[in-house]
């Protein structure tokens, strides 16, 4: 029984017909499953952020916003940091800059007005 265990385990360690792959056949596999993860999670969150970062550079007094925290309002003030919503009639908002995700869904829509019955 121990010399089998012994043919098994030498027959394990040469490099004979498929036993040890050496060299660059050892690279190869991570080196394309680390290009695919690449192009299938980084690249694509590279590019939301870059298309992010441009937007809040972008941002000018009027437009209407979303926070990242559901808040809707409209730009009245802006500085490097931060940004101040008024998201009602004469209530304004400071938030952090980085907390503006994007343009409000309703931007296109003018405000309702009241009916008075």
């Amino acid at each position: 029984m121990m010399l089998f265990f012994t043919g098994v385990a030498h027959a394990m360690g040469s490099k004979g017909a498929g036993g040890g792959g050496g060299g660059i056949e050892v690279l190869v596999l991570p080196l394309l499953f680390f290009g695919i993860f690449y192009l299938l999670v980084f690249r694509p969150q590279q590019k939301q952020a870059k298309k992010q970062r441009e937007f809040l550079q972008n941002l000018k007094i009027g437009d209407r916003v979303v926070t990242s925290g559901g808040i809707h309002g409209e730009v009245k003030g802006l500085t490097e940091t931060t940004v101040t919503l008024e998201i009602a009639p004469k209530i304004p908002v400071k938030v952090t800059r980085s907390a503006v995700t994007g343009r409000s869904q309703d931007a296109a829509v003018p405000e309702a007005k009241p009916v008075k019955e």
